[in-house]
C-alpha cells in the first residue's frame, strides 16, 4: 500500500458521484486546504484514496466495496466534503456587503443535499449559478440524505464543495 511522502498528508473525504458514494483517505500535498482543494491549482485528474469504502448506489441492491486504494476520477465527482467530524474554516468573509444565505437543496444522483449557498443580494437564484462560470461552489450548513438507502443516517457537513453545472438546485422558501 501507498505511504505518503514527506512532504504529504491524509483527509478522509466522502465523494458523491451519479451511481456512488466513496469515503476514504485522501493523499494531498501537507499544505493543500482539503475543503477546497478542488477549486484550487493542486486539484488533481484522479483523487488518490487510501482505504476507500466505495457505496454502488444505483438500484435497489445497493453494493459496498472496499479497496486498499483508488484512484477516483475527479471529473466524475458531483460533490465533496471532509469527513465528520472534521473540517476546516469556512471560506467566506461573514463581513463581506451585499451577500445572503439562500437555502437550497442540491440533487445529486441519489443524494439529496440541503443547505445554502452564498449569493449576492442584488441577483435571484437563477442568475447567481448561471453567471459564477465556476466549476465547483461552496454549500454551508448541509445535510446529506438519500431516500434509497435508508439505512444510511443523515450525515451534517459545515461545508462542502459540488459541480453546479451537474447538479440541480431546488430553491427552499
Amino acid at each position: 500500500m501507498y505511504t505518503p511522502n514527506p512532504d504529504e498528508k491524509t483527509a478522509t473525504i466522502m465523494i458523491y458521484s451519479q451511481t456512488s458514494l466513496i469515503r476514504g483517505d485522501a493523499v494531498v500535498k501537507e499544505t493543500v486546504r482539503v475543503s477546497v482543494w478542488m477549486r484550487t491549482d493542486a486539484a488533481p485528474e484522479y483523487i488518490h484514496l487510501l482505504n476507500p469504502q466505495v457505496i454502488l448506489a444505483n438500484n435497489s441492491a445497493t453494493k459496498v466495496f472496499s479497496y486498499s486504494e483508488i484512484y477516483y476520477p475527479t471529473t466524475q465527482a458531483l460533490a465533496y466534503h471532509l469527513a465528520p467530524p472534521m473540517k476546516d474554516p469556512l471560506d467566506y468573509d461573514e463581513s463581506e456587503a451585499n451577500r445572503t444565505m439562500q437555502p437550497v437543496t442540491l440533487l445529486v444522483g441519489p443524494f439529496l443535499m440541503s443547505g445554502n449557498i452564498r449569493i449576492s443580494t442584488k441577483v435571484d437564484m437563477g442568475t447567481s449559478i448561471a453567471s459564477s462560470r465556476s466549476i465547483w461552489m461552496s454549500l454551508y450548513n448541509v445535510k446529506i440524505t438519500n431516500p434509497y438507502l435508508p439505512q444510511m443516517s443523515e450525515i451534517q457537513v459545515p461545508m462542502l464543495l459540488a459541480r453546479p453545472g451537474q447538479v440541480s438546485f431546488a430553491v427552499q422558501p
